[in-house]
C-alpha cells in the first residue's frame, strides 16, 4: 500500500492569505525605518558615494568614513570607528535639536558619502585614498564631516579641504589630550602623533592659525612645545578650562584660529573627553573635558565660524563598553550638522561657493585617478 501523495495545490489566496500576511500594510521610506534595518548609514541618511552623483546633487554636508588605524602608537581598533559611529544612531526620520530648536534634516541636504577605499597595512595608500575621497567631497561644495580612524587621517583630510579652499586659507581648532606635533613616531613621519606637524610643515595650514584645546597629561615634551611656539601655534591646557570655564576658552580659540584665516576646520579627538565618559579610544588620558562641554563647544564653534570641514577620530570600539564613546562621537557630528542648519535657516550659506567647486556632473580626482596623494611619511 502506497502513502497518498500530499496536496501540492496552493490554498485559495496563497499562503499569504492562509497565514494572514496579505494585509494592506504601510511601507516606510528607508529614512524612516528603525536604525537596525537596512544599510547602516549615518542617521539613516541617503548613501551617495559616487562622485558624479555628489556633484549633481550638491548636498550641504557629506559624511565620509576613514576606516584607517595603521598609524596608531598604542591601542588599535579605530578602523572600526566609522561603522560604530554610524551605528550609534538611534533616531530616524526628521529630528529636532532641543539645544538649537532646529530640525536639521528639514533644513539641510545631508548625505552619507561612504568610506575612503582603504585596505589594511598600507599606510601611504590609506592616506592617499583618504585625501582623494575628502577632496572629491569638498570639491562639490559640501562640508565634509570625516569619521576616523586614528588621528593621522587629519593630515590628508585637512590637506584636501585646504587645497579646495585655495587661494583662501583655513584655521584649525583641534580638540585633543595630546598635541600630535611629534617630529616622528619611531622614525615614521605619518604616525598618529605627527599629523599637525605635517600639516604645518607642508604649508597646508599656517601655524598661527592652529589652536589646540584640552591638552593635558605628560606629552608633549619641552622641545616639541618649543617647536609649536616657534610656529606661532596657540594652545589652551585643560587646567585653563578648569580655571576659566570651557565657553570662555572656546571664545578665545575661535578668535585665535580666525586671525588671517577664512574658514575653520574642526578636528575632534574623542580622547579630549575624560576616559570615564569616553573609554573607547586609542590613548586614554584621565582628567578630560565633560561630554556636554565638548558638545556645547562644537555648537559654539560651528555657529560662529564658516566651517570648512570636520573630523572626529580615535573612536576604538573594542574598548568602548556600552558604546558610550561612539555615541559621543555621533552626537558631536549631529551637533555640528544642527548648528549648520540653524545658520542656513537664518539665511546664511553653509556650502562652499569658491572657484574649486565642481559643476554638476563634473568628476574631480576620483579614487582611481593616479597622482593625487599625500606624499611623505614612513609608511
Amino acid at each position: 500500500m502506497t502513502d497518498p501523495q500530499p496536496d501540492r495545490s496552493l490554498p485559495e489566496g496563497g499562503f499569504a492569505a492562509l497565514n494572514g500576511w496579505d494585509g494592506d500594510y504601510l511601507l516606510y521610506d528607508d529614512f524612516d525605518l528603525p536604525t537596525y534595518v537596512g544599510l547602516p548609514t549615518f542617521a539613516s541618511l541617503p548613501w551617495v558615494s559616487d562622485a558624479e552623483e555628489l556633484a549633481r546633487r550638491r548636498p550641504d554636508v557629506a559624511i565620509v568614513g576613514a576606516p584607517f588605524d595603521d598609524a596608531v602608537s598604542h591601542r588599535p581598533g579605530a578602523r572600526f570607528g566609522p561603522r560604530a559611529i554610524r551605528q550609534a544612531t538611534y533616531t530616524t526620520g526628521s529630528i529636532l535639536s532641543l539645544q538649537l530648536d532646529v530640525e536639521p534634516f528639514e533644513v539641510l541636504d545631508v548625505v552619507d558619502a561612504g568610506d575612503a577605499n582603504i585596505v589594511p597595512a598600507w599606510m601611504q595608500r590609506g592616506h592617499s585614498l583618504i585625501y582623494r575621497k575628502v577632496r572629491e567631497v569638498a570639491a562639490t561644495g559640501a562640508i565634509p564631516i570625516v569619521l576616523g580612524g586614528d588621528h593621522s587621517i587629519t593630515w590628508p583630510s585637512a590637506t584636501a579641504v585646504a587645497e579646495v579652499r585655495r587661494p583662501g586659507s583655513i584655521g584649525i581648532v583641534h580638540f585633543d589630550a595630546h598635541a600630535d606635533t611629534a617630529p616622528d613616531d619611531w622614525g615614521v613621519l605619518a604616525g598618529h602623533g605627527t599629523p599637525m606637524r605635517r600639516l604645518i610643515e607642508s604649508g597646508a595650514v599656517a601655524g598661527r592659525n592652529f589652536v589646540q584645546v584640552g591638552l593635558r597629561g605628560y606629552w608633549p615634551p619641552r622641545d616639541v612645545f618649543a617647536w609649536m611656539q616657534a610656529q606661532g601655534m596657540r594652545w589652551h591646557l585643560m587646567a585653563e578650562i578648569e580655571a576659566r570655564g570651557a565657553e570662555a576658552v572656546i571664545t578665545d580659540a575661535i578668535a585665535e584660529a580666525l586671525e588671517g584665516a577664512d574658514a575653520i576646520y574642526l578636528s575632534l579627538d574623542i580622547d579630549v573627553i575624560d576616559p570615564g565618559m569616553a573609554p573607547g579610544t586609542g590613548t586614554p588620558e584621565p582628567g578630560g573635558m565633560l561630554t556636554r562641554e565638548v558638545l556645547r563647544a562644537v555648537r559654539q564653534i560651528v555657529g560662529a565660524v564658516e566651517l570648512a570641514g570636520m573630523d572626529i577620530v580615535e573612536v576604538s570600539p573594542p574598548y568602548d563598553h556600552a558604546e558610550v564613546t561612539a555615541a559621543a562621537a555621533h552626537r558631536a557630528a549631529l551637533e555640528a550638522i544642527s548648528a549648520l542648519a540653524r545658520k542656513k535657516r537664518g539665511g546664511q550659506e553653509v556650502r562652499y561657493q569658491g572657484p574649486a567647486v565642481s559643476s554638476p556632473g563634473e568628476h574631480r580626482h576620483s579614487a582611481a585617478e593616479p597622482g593625487h596623494g599625500s606624499h611623505g611619511g614612513g609608511g
